[in-house]
């Protein structure tokens, strides 16, 4: 699904137009953003809870040419699901 899939499914669902859909769908997406990167976590109720979490350093291998190199510790996002989501994935 791309995102103007999406967009227009949230539109068909409200009963709101696409550019309100849109607008509604990168608010959401921007305030995930910036909660994340202030408070580490971002619950969406009913779905799953977003957390920030860092992975350390770590070598891996170059598949071309075989070579050892250290990737770079960094942050990365967690989803946990809610139980509801989880109970309806696995009906």
């Amino acid at each position: 699904m791309t995102k103007a899939d999406l967009i227009k499914k949230i539109a068909a669902k409200c009963t709101i137009t696409n550019a309100m859909a849109e607008r509604t769908l990168n608010a959401i997406l921007s305030t995930a953003q910036e909660t994340l990167a202030t408070e580490k976590s971002f619950p969406l109720p009913g779905f799953c809870v977003l957390k920030v979490r860092g992975r350390k350093a770590r070598s891996g291998r170059n598949p071309r040419t075989g070579e050892t190199l250290t990737i770079p510790a960094c942050n990365v996002v967690q989803c946990t699901m809610a139980k509801m989501l989880k109970d309806a994935l696995n009906q």
